[in-house]
């Protein structure tokens, strides 16, 4: 197990710093979902084990991440959220309880396919070991976005374990404020596959003006989709300049991945109403298409967005006084929300490392140097 808040080092080159742009809005300081103030991230990495391992004991290649909307009692301080479902292949444990409050009251939680129970339960519990109220006054439902990792992670083995995901909380309650976000192959992202290279986690930002004042877009991707035929990055063909490096199974066959899944979580700090974050979270959906995402038929992609805007309480004595932008001033925040999930996706290419996983599989990462027209 590697808890982990910072990428390995050397780091690789972001998009940007291959001199590449996605959009025309300027990120934040650190283009990443923690520009939004008060959101902070933790990993966990679940890394051991190699080829020769008997399925279900290994290898892991598979984490926990975790992402804090503020610093505060999440649970009793709900934030405005929305979400949207590209395509449903997928699952989010209390998404049902979002769409239908428009509210978001937990940590929310990205693991592999066959580890959401475990997490969704151990980040009940770690809620409960910080408030005694937890249980008694109220029930408690985090949300938990899952992917398939098994083309690399022994997903049999179910190698996550409740520390993991503690762990992962933990990494994110300890952040400092407006801390970088590791990306790659770590926490969830560790045995994901994107358009046929090394995916993971990705984050992005930008920084836009509403009524003449700055609000920051920003978004974390957990990326496990795309055929390579399709992937371009800032118009660029990519799929079509580095058609080599494909996965290599034992057959030899250089076969492609499985039709994958994306989870992206979105964060503002703009006053928002919750069918607004929902409309924000399918914009999301706009930038996986821009890279060559067609939501396929295995593939789940999923968008959660909130905003950190106002803190609602559990309980009210009177009407609450929402302040929101209107309509016709949103257009701002929907292009942040379609460039940065886009670079957020392309970052997460950028960061990951070759790796090799069960049965032989080995997964190349995307050369920085190829991301050049020929």
């Amino acid at each position: 197990m590697s808890p982990a808040s910072a990428q390995p080092s050397p780091p690789r080159p972001r998009l940007r710093d291959l001199g590449i742009a996605i959009g025309v809005l300027s990120p934040g300081p650190l283009n990443a979902i923690t520009d939004v103030p008060g959101v902070r991230v933790g990993h966990c990495t679940v890394l051991w084990g190699g080829a020769e391992s008997p399925r279900g004991e290994g290898p892991a290649r598979t984490g926990v991440t975790a992402v804090l909307p503020h610093g505060g009692d999440l649970f009793h301080e709900r934030l405005v959220a929305g979400m949207h479902v590209a395509n449903g292949v997928g699952e989010v444990i209390g998404g049902t309880a979002l769409r239908e409050w428009g509210l978001l009251e937990t940590p929310i939680m990205l693991t592999n396919s066959q580890s959401i129970g475990l997490v969704y339960d151990a980040t009940v519990r770690w809620m409960m070991a910080r408030d005694e109220r937890l249980g008694i006054e109220d029930s408690c439902m985090p949300i938990v976005g899952e992917c398939d990792d098994s083309l690399l992670n022994d997903m049999r083995g179910m190698h996550v374990r409740s520390e993991h995901a503690a762990a992962a909380l933990d990494v994110a309650a300890a952040a400092s404020p407006a801390a970088a976000v590791a990306e790659g192959c770590v926490g969830a992202g560790t045995g994901m596959v994107c358009f046929d290279f090394k995916g993971g986690i990705g984050t992005s930002s930008r920084i836009v003006e509403v009524y003449g004042e700055p609000c920051t877009v920003g978004v974390l991707a957990l990326c496990n989709f795309g055929d390579r035929r399709r992937l371009t990055i800032a118009g660029l063909p990519v799929g079509r300049l580095v058609p080599d490096l494909m996965p290599v199974t034992p057959q030899g066959d250089g076969a492609g991945h499985n039709e994958g899944s994306c989870i992206v979580v979105l964060a503002t700090d703009a006053p928002l109403t919750a069918r607004q974050c929902s409309r924000l979270a399918a914009r999301c959906s706009l930038g996986l298409a821009s890279l060559g995402s067609y939501a396929a038929d295995g593939s789940g992609e999923i968008m959660l967005a909130f905003s950190t805007a106002l803190r609602m309480s559990r309980t009210t004595t009177g009407p609450l006084e929402v302040a929101t932008v209107a309509n016709d001033a949103i257009g701002p925040l929907f292009e942040a929300a379609v460039d940065a999930t886009a670079e957020s996706v392309a970052n997460a290419l950028c960061a990951a490392v070759d790796t090799d996983g069960r049965d032989g599989v080995r997964v190349y990462a995307l050369p920085p140097e190829r991301l050049r027209p020929r």
